[in-house]
């Protein structure tokens, strides 16, 4: 996943244009990769976030969403917490819409919403 959020991030021009293509390649790796991404996130008594023993390559998907949306997170907002959130709304959309709960065809509409929302743009 951090090298496919890398990948979309490095070709885009300008914080908006990057923060808009890390939020597609996120929701493309989930969807294109469904069996990962339940053992990456959604599997009972799986893998620890946030603590030591977290292992390197969630680490590394974290630190891509980090490297992006630091400069977008706003003044006076820690960029950890703010890609935390981001990671959320991201999260919810790919499982959301997996589960058939958002109706497909306005996927690039909310990722247009979640980045004019949220990105201090």
């Amino acid at each position: 996943m951090a090298a496919a959020l890398r990948a979309a991030t490095s070709a885009a021009d300008g914080p908006r244009a990057r923060v808009t293509a890390l939020a597609r390649a996120y929701l493309d790796f989930a969807a294109r990769n469904p069996a990962v991404y339940d053992a990456m996130f959604r599997l009972d008594g799986g893998l620890a976030f946030a603590q030591e023993d977290t292992p390197k390559p969630l680490k590394d998907g974290f630190a891509a969403l980090l490297e992006s949306l630091t400069e977008v997170a706003g003044d006076g907002v820690h960029p950890g917490l703010f890609t935390e959130v981001f990671w959320a709304s991201l999260h919810g959309l790919a499982t959301l819409t997996r589960a058939g709960r958002l109706p497909p065809e306005d996927a690039e509409r909310r990722v247009e919403l979640l980045v004019d929302r949220l990105a201090a743009l």
